[in-house]
């Protein structure tokens, strides 16, 4: 049982994470880098700019990009806000970012913002003061990395989810087995067709029907009991009965295979059958 769920969760596992690597965040730098290309493409568009070029996106850092142009342009802060919103959530890229646009001669900052994932905590200051034409770098640096990304991806989710429920189901099945095998461990009594036979206390019930047992007939019982619808061998039942417990005579097993075979007269499901030259076998329909 427990290797095949291990080995169905293994399957699931690397089936859903075969899933998650045909997505976007898995490769996260190069999704980052078309986003950010799509970013400065509307710029240049904005700054009436149609046939200059975009220089390759950096990855100057972990989490820090920057998009660098061929021209100079001019930066509408309204524009920039909404177009990078726009590119980076279509990409499912983080939600969580600080953009700054650098003056290329002296790389002060002109301007900079910085996006929460929160409207009402939202840093955008300006947006009315248009950049002049210049040379500008823009840099965005995320404030999560890619494995938070990927750790929100729905696959991820589904997965933890799954494990965890079939985890608990099966750690749960477990538990109730073993409580029920132990609560059956410790019934004082053992079931034989509709008897209740307690060895403890010399005695048979059949609904409110109590049936005294000898000791040498509870003796008997106990052992024919453990091995219900098994042959028990003549020799095993004389030895354990009657070895250390004085003379035993020849026909004394018969007698009292005869005497428990009365008990159980009203049970047709039950029967104590001689197997010939071997021994007795209490048979339980």
């Amino acid at each position: 049982m427990k290797k095949s769920l291990f080995l169905l969760l293994t399957i699931l596992f690397f089936t859903l994470i075969g899933c998650v690597n045909d997505t976007p965040q898995n490769h996260f730098s190069e999704t980052v880098k078309v986003a950010l290309r799509d970013v400065g493409n509307k710029l240049m568009l904005a700054s009436n700019d149609s046939t200059s070029l975009i220089l390759p996106i950096i990855k100057t850092a972990d989490n820090d990009y920057e998009i660098s142009f061929q021209n100079t342009l001019s930066i509408a802060p309204d524009s920039l806000v909404a177009f990078t919103k726009r590119s980076l959530n279509t990409a499912k890229l983080p939600k969580r970012y600080i953009v700054e646009v650098i003056n290329c001669e002296n790389e002060e900052v002109s301007y900079s913002y910085q996006i929460t994932g929160l409207t009402e905590n939202d840093i955008i200051p300006c947006l009315e003061r248009k950049l002049p034409n210049d040379c500008y770098t823009i840099k965005v640096l995320f404030l999560e990395n890619k494995s938070s990304i990927i750790f929100k991806n729905p696959y991820f989710l589904f997965l933890i989810i799954f494990i965890a429920l079939v985890g608990f189901g099966f750690l749960y099945k477990m538990k109730f087995r073993n409580k029920t095998s132990t609560e059956k461990d410790a019934l004082p009594y053992s079931k034989i067709g509709h008897y209740r036979f307690y060895k403890d206390q010399n005695k048979l019930i059949k609904e409110s029907v109590e049936i005294k047992l000898s000791v040498k007939e509870c003796e008997l019982m106990t052992i024919l009991s453990a091995n219900q619808n098994q042959v028990v061998k003549r020799e095993v039942l004389v030895k354990e009965i009657w070895e250390d417990n004085g003379v035993f005579v020849d026909r004394s097993l018969d007698t009292f295979i005869s005497k428990l075979r009365k008990k159980f007269k009203d049970d047709a499901s039950i029967n104590i059958i001689n197997i010939h030259g071997v021994g007795y076998k209490l048979e339980v329909n």
